[in-house]
């Protein structure tokens, strides 16, 4: 790959990223830059496992872009941790249960389908990230530890022992730091990783010394070849140095485990990849999203309603910010990524976000001409319970349009007609119109059926659009929501705006109002008003309150 060194100047993080570790290569002569992301399988992959492997991708291809060298991504799982607690979302708990601080490699898979509970959330994570496209390198702690390759960082910790212990006591309490050693060392009967006091560093032997607390018996453990694990901050700092690692981020919460395993790091001999911390998620009422009290949102929520671009996109933007991550941004983020997505096709620019989410290529399957949230309440005014019924509709706007012909306006549609089933029509009560904007829903009703055959003789889409909402003017330059510009003609408030679509809908906004009825065609939408206007006014309602607008 060639290099392009003009994209320093790119006004995008993940350029701004791969700068850093672009100066870091350079310093150190290496030919090869290896970006990581870890994991911990006592879970199962999450959302936040989708935004840490996305973002540390789009960093190694602007590193790629920017050098002309080759960037790996390795996919770290921390498999050789001791399980602390039966997850609540597990088959055979139980089972689980008899194999408490064992490895997680060590312990029986309660899916039954692989070897350990380690072996099968592994192969979770690969599927996960296989299904994305990523293009990753898989290590496993168990096979990392038992074959060797760390064999000579342990070693290298065994002799700065002490050095290591005095980076972590002071952030310890008393009785944890009386206590402190960076090795686990494995029980050689019973599998378990011990949280014990290591009472003797032999490093000339390259073992440590330790006693089981329940028999008392003394035991003298090689930290090398997988008989030791290391304490986390410990082992992230031992990989670091192992490996190479040139990057890797991580969220908010671990700032302070950053710190403290780069000092370690420096301890053993090496500089610390360079780090970058992005922000916590949100749940919708600004607290911070927690697996065990579920109220987040999971990736397969996500993708139940919108593509996966669409949670890439919502991942790219502002990784230093927190966001709140619920079904409403869901709408929004869709429709952002497609507007990146045409301004893409228009100007390869690799500040668009879009650029990175497509590896730096072009898009070459053809634009939707229907926006998500026109799809939205498109599905809504007409109550659309199947992407068949929504099918209709579209193509009054885009005649001879299929799912096979335009394969991405077939994936919209599908996830418009899920998102309004469960999230819009729910919620959804039509008001009535008040007597005094009556008056604007009947000239409607009389401009759009006056003009029914222009309108239709227009070609679908724009033009149709275009001049459905010269009507829709029309009909709202009348009390209540007639207003003077400031050029002295006759405006309208955005008032009038409002009131058709909670009058029509039942929502207090969509999107221009002209192309929801050239997609829902005259004849319906002269019915919809009609149907509004059919539903008694509430004698004491008054108009929504007018809001400056312009014409």
């Amino acid at each position: 790959m060639t290099a392009d060194s003009s994209l320093r100047t790119v006004k995008a993080w993940p350029f701004e990223e791969a700068a850093k570790v672009a100066d870091r290569i350079a310093a150190a002569g290496k030919a090869t830059a290896l970006f990581e992301t870890g994991y911990g399988p006592s879970g199962l992959p999450h959302i936040g496992t989708f935004g840490e492997v996305a973002r540390t991708t789009w960093v190694r291809q602007a590193f790629e872009r920017m050098t002309g060298l080759k960037g790996r991504l390795l996919a770290f799982s921390d498999d050789m941790d001791g399980l602390r607690k039966v997850p609540d979302n597990v088959p055979n708990g139980d089972l689980l249960r008899q194999h408490l601080g064992k490895s997680l490699t060590a312990i029986p898979d309660p899916f039954g389908t692989h070897e350990s509970f380690g072996h099968h959330n592994n192969a979770r994570l690969r599927a996960f990230l296989d299904a994305f496209g990523f293009e990753y390198e898989f290590a496993s702690a168990t096979d990392y530890y038992r074959s060797g390759r760390f064999d000579a960082a342990l070693l290298r910790m065994l002799e700065c022992h002490e050095e290591v212990r005095q980076v972590i006591l002071p952030t310890l309490g008393p009785d944890r730091r009386a206590t402190y050693s960076p090795f686990l060392p494995v029980h050689p009967r019973t599998g378990v990783v011990m949280q014990v006091p290591v009472e003797e560093a032999r490093p000339q032997d390259g073992t440590i010394v330790w006693r089981d607390p329940e028999s008392g018996e003394r035991f003298e453990t090689p930290v090398t070849g997988g008989h030791v694990k290391a304490q986390w901050k410990a082992d992230w700092a031992m990989r670091w140095y192992a490996l190479g690692v040139d990057y890797e981020m991580s969220g908010k919460d671990l700032i302070d485990s950053v710190k403290l395993s780069s000092a370690i790091c420096r301890v053993l001999g090496a500089e610390p990849p360079v780090s970058m911390t992005y922000e916590l998620f949100l749940d919708a009422q600004g607290q911070k999203i927690s697996k065990s009290k579920g109220n987040g949102l999971t990736i397969e929520e996500w993708l139940r309603y919108a593509p996966p671009e669409s949670l890439a996109y919502f991942m790219y933007g502002q990784p230093g910010r927190a966001k709140r991550l619920h079904f409403d941004v869901i709408p929004r983020a869709t429709d952002e990524y497609l507007q990146q997505r045409e301004r893409l096709r228009a100007s390869p620019d690799p500040a668009n976000p879009d650029w990175h989410i497509h590896g730096g290529e072009v898009p070459n399957s053809p634009e939707p001409p229907l926006t998500f949230g026109m799809l939205l309440n498109l599905a809504t005014v007409a109550a659309a319970d199947t992407p068949e019924r929504l099918w209709k509709f579209v193509r009054n706007y885009a005649p001879g349009a299929t799912p096979e012909t335009q394969p991405l306006l077939g994936q919209l549609v599908e996830y418009a007609v899920a998102y309004a089933r469960d999230f819009v029509l729910p919620g959804l009560t039509p008001r009535a119109p008040t007597a005094e904007e009556r008056p604007c829903f009947q000239a409607l009703v009389d401009l759009l059926r006056a003009h029914q055959a222009e309108i239709e003789a227009l070609p679908p889409g724009l033009p149709q659009a275009e001049r459905i909402q010269v009507d829709v003017y029309d009909a709202g330059r009348r009390e209540p929501f007639i207003q003077v510009m400031k050029d002295g003609s006759p405006g309208v408030a955005r008032g009038w705006f409002n009131a058709l679509y909670q009058v029509l809908v039942g929502a207090d906004q969509g999107p221009r109002f002209g192309s929801l009825a050239a997609a829902y065609g005259v004849p319906e939408t002269i019915r919809l008003v009609e149907e509004a206007l059919a539903r008694p006014s509430d004698a004491a309602g008054a108009a929504p309150e007018a809001e400056a607008a312009s014409a």
